[in-house]
């Protein structure tokens, strides 16, 4: 398995951090331009969600890809504890 096997979801994590990169360079615009707290408030929300997005997809690429790489084809009782580990992530 290559690399990129390895890593098959690293673009559409980059182009998630490229949007959310984006974003905040509007927030600091909207700042600069003294906009409304309440929407530069809804636009920073709207920024970390992105972002915790993006690092979501990570983690479960890695879950799903490198760490089953890494113990082969797994036994029941192992596929059950990946899918729990997975699942808990979204509480990171």
């Amino acid at each position: 398995m290559s690399e990129t096997d390895l890593h098959a979801s690293h673009d559409a994590v980059t182009k998630r951090l490229k949007r959310a990169s984006g974003h905040l360079q509007n927030v600091i615009t909207m700042l600069t331009d003294d906009r409304p707290c309440l929407d530069v408030a809804q636009q920073l929300h709207a920024v970390e969600r992105a972002i915790a997005a993006a690092k979501k997809q990570l983690i479960h690429d890695h879950i799903d890809h490198c760490l089953d790489h890494a113990v082969g084809e797994p036994a029941k009782s192992t596929r059950q504890a990946l899918s729990e580990f997975k699942a808990i992530t979204k509480y990171l």
